[in-house]
């Protein structure tokens, strides 16, 4: 647009001096730009996506790089999932022990699919916590549809790390999505009833962001209604360490002779 605008700006000149002599008018024609049009020829760069059908490329590329910035980090607790893992402060939440967060804002479960291979630490955890499936039912999924890819997700968790304790976290209530929760709960139904064929474990960690009421506590959540403040946070890392303790006494507990 910018080449354009120079363009009927030098034909509006030119017409309005059509009666130059020849050689006058030749080298107005010649003439430089002036520095104005110049600088709208300057066009701004345009950051092109590498991977325009799934848009979280760079936050992958970032797992990459972190993959490769030090040694890997030997048993430890892999969280998986979108951004109720990704905004939660892991490091500072679970100290004594080492983490990964493998969480993308806006991830659906087929996201999450998509880029298994690429989200998986380097060293095997000893434990693994999913969160995802949220964003699936915001964006039209059916129930039964986003139970499917949650076990299917587990399953090939299971498959790949079949030592590692492994924990689905139920799909928590929020104010701005409180329509939705009858199909959350669906969803936690039917993947709680598959955990022990499946061979995970299920942790609620909805009912804890529960008013008296029965209807979402908003002052566990932030300004936007669907992420957790702090204090939301502080009840989830209360849940999964109590659990992680048991997975860690379950592990010390001598095999009995068969």
């Amino acid at each position: 647009m910018a080449n354009i605008s120079c363009a009927r700006s030098t034909g509006t000149r030119v017409h309005r001096r059509r009666g130059l002599a020849g050689p006058l008018f030749a080298a107005f024609l010649l003439a430089p730009t002036s520095p104005l049009c110049a600088a709208e020829t300057q066009l701004p760069t345009i950051r092109v996506n590498a991977d325009p059908a799934f848009p979280f490329s760079r936050e992958i590329e970032a797992f990459a790089k972190a993959n490769e910035a030090g040694p890997p980090i030997t048993d430890a607790t892999l969280f998986l999932g979108s951004s109720s893992i990704r905004l939660w402060d892991i490091p500072a939440s679970f100290p004594d022990i080492g983490t990964v967060n493998r969480g993308f804002g806006g991830a659906t479960t087929p996201d999450v699919l998509h880029y298994y291979k690429r989200l998986l630490p380097r060293a095997k955890p000893r434990s693994i916590l999913v969160y995802v499936g949220e964003n699936d039912l915001a964006a039209g999924a059916t129930p039964a549809e986003v139970a499917h890819n949650v076990l299917t997700l587990l399953r090939q968790l299971r498959t790949d790390y079949p030592k590692a304790h492994i924990a689905y976290l139920s799909l928590k209530p929020s104010p701005i999505r409180w329509t939705l929760w009858p199909k959350m709960a669906a969803v936690n139904m039917t993947v709680a009833a598959r955990g022990r064929v499946s061979g995970f474990d299920y942790l609620d960690v909805g009912r804890v962001l529960l008013a008296p009421d029965g209807l979402p506590d908003a002052s566990l959540f932030r300004a936007d209604g669907l992420h957790m403040n702090p204090r939301g946070y502080t009840l989830w890392t209360r849940l999964v360490d109590a659990y992680l303790d048991g997975a860690v006494d379950a592990d010390r507990k001598p095999v009995a002779p068969s």
